[in-house]
């Protein structure tokens, strides 16, 4: 046989194979399965009356990092499952506090709402950049102050009614995880395709709404982890329909000073639904962000919910039985960087800053044979389809393993999905060909890390040719 019909023999063999695995035949998949609370069994060991959730791509990854020799800090690794921007300096960027005033007040219980110099900052801000032109403004009593991202969204979960509550996927990989843990509602999942570049259309969104009975969506904006965005006309007409139908919609925005416009001379430019909201107390749009992405400090845990004042009432109920508040001495650090003039010379630097990670990690991920088929518009992730790679380094959690011994961290897609780690097979995941890299950390770790991937990929390639 010559060595063109053994490739061809054995290209149908793959195909073969990959119709036929399941995660019983994965490594990977029943290492998974073996965390608590990720179990495909009947019963699990366990305390009487407590449950064990699934675990977050977070946990599970840096885990496995861990359990690989990853310790933070430490040179040798490469970070792409980082769900936070560098936060060192950037030029053009101003440089980020280092020291806090304590005023005696600040030692006290800040506001479960926060403290209304904050909330005022916020509510200055999104009318200055967004609603210039509007009659209806923000106040603070249409912010409440949040200690995290997932604190806001949990904030949010504990108040939704008896409804049926709607989100895309794929998503940022907490959403599933926070939106099971109240019982009231039922959260319904859309599958996203990759023909249509992961794209939520207003069309889609009035077509759940109708035929599932949507009564609040949940969606990420810019998008995580597929780095896209609904900006202008699409979101104006989110509002209306939201307005029309009677249905609330909750935008994640934390991404929205990345925003790559085709146009570099654009940078700066950012994105909000607050630009379209006619009346702030009563079109139904609730908004959650904070200092973590757009501001680079994530450590900082200070975000915020903004919506109508009956919303945000109902926030400040709920973190008083949730997590109680935010951090007092860091809310008034936070109020200076919310000067608007400041926040847009943020984001123009951040952006041109991070256009170049973006363009540089494309670009070696082709070099490498590794090619996106949707680049991302916003954010700093890339959703990397492994279809085009041979068995079985074109699954997301063996990819995920192999990377591990190179010293690199990603994330495998199937926590982007729903139920990534309950009962059903996980080869069946629309999510479980791809990875999520992040292009967060800095450029010489971006670097490091991308040869370690082109180094582990050609072993593989090798083990495979070895096999053949």
């Amino acid at each position: 046989m010559t060595q063109g019909e053994k490739l061809h023999f054995y290209d149908i063999a793959q195909k073969v194979v990959q119709q036929i695995r399941s995660e019983a035949e994965s490594n990977a998949h029943q290492m998974l399965r073996s965390y608590p609370g990720n179990t495909n069994k009947a019963e699990e060991t366990k305390t009487y009356g407590i449950d064990h959730p699934g675990s977050t791509g977070v946990i599970y990854v840096m885990d496995r990092a861990m359990q690989n020799g990853f310790t933070y800090g430490d040179p040798a690794w490469a970070n792409f499952g980082q769900g936070a921007p560098e936060v060192g300096h950037i030029d053009g960027c101003a440089d980020k506090p280092t020291s806090v005033d304590l005023p005696e007040a600040s030692y006290e219980y800040a506001p479960t709402a926060g403290i209304k110099e904050l909330r005022s900052a916020v509510a200055d801000l999104y009318n200055d950049i967004y609603r210039q032109d509007k009659e209806s403004k923000y106040t603070y009593e249409n912010v409440c102050i949040v200690p995290g991202g997932r604190a806001g969204l949990t904030r949010v979960a504990a108040a939704i009614d008896d409804i049926n509550v709607g989100y895309f996927l794929p998503e940022y990989t907490a959403y599933e995880q926070m939106l099971s843990v109240f019982k009231r509602f039922v959260p319904i999942p859309t599958t996203l395709e990759k023909e249509n570049r992961y794209h939520i259309d207003p069309a889609t969104i009035k077509k759940e709404i109708s035929n599932r009975g949507l009564g609040l969506i949940v969606a990420s904006n810019p998008r995580n982890p597929t780095g896209q965005l609904i900006e202008t006309e699409e979101l104006q007409e989110l509002v209306s329909i939201s307005r029309e139908r009677h249905a609330t919609l909750v935008m994640d925005e934390f991404y929205s000073a990345y925003i790559y416009s085709h146009d570099e001379s654009e940078n700066g430019r950012t994105v909000s639904i607050s630009e379209y909201v006619d009346d702030v107390n009563k079109d139904p749009v609730i908004i959650i962000d904070g200092l973590t992405k757009n501001f680079r400090l994530p450590g900082w845990r200070i975000c915020w919910i903004v919506g109508p004042k009956d919303v945000v009432s109902s926030m400040q109920s709920c973190g008083s039985f949730l997590e109680g508040g935010a951090n007092h001495p860091l809310q008034l650090a936070a109020i200076p960087l919310l000067n608007p003039d400041v926040y847009r010379n943020e984001a123009k630097y951040l952006q041109q800053h991070f256009r170049a990670k973006r363009d540089f990690v494309l670009q070696r991920l082709e070099e490498i044979g590794l090619k996106v088929k949707v680049p991302p518009v916003a954010t700093f992730y890339i959703w990397l389809d492994l279809t085009a790679n041979p068995a079985p380094i074109d699954i997301g959690l063996t990819f995920f393993e192999e990377c591990l011994k190179e010293k690199v961290i990603v994330v495998p897609g199937i926590f982007f999905d729903v139920n990534p780690a309950h009962r059903r097979e996980l080869f069946e995941s629309p999510c479980h060909h791809f990875v999520r890299l992040s292009f967060g950390p800095p450029m010489e770790e971006l670097t490091k890390g991308l040869d370690a991937i082109e180094r582990g990929m050609y072993i593989c390639f090798l083990n495979i040719y070895k096999k053949m």
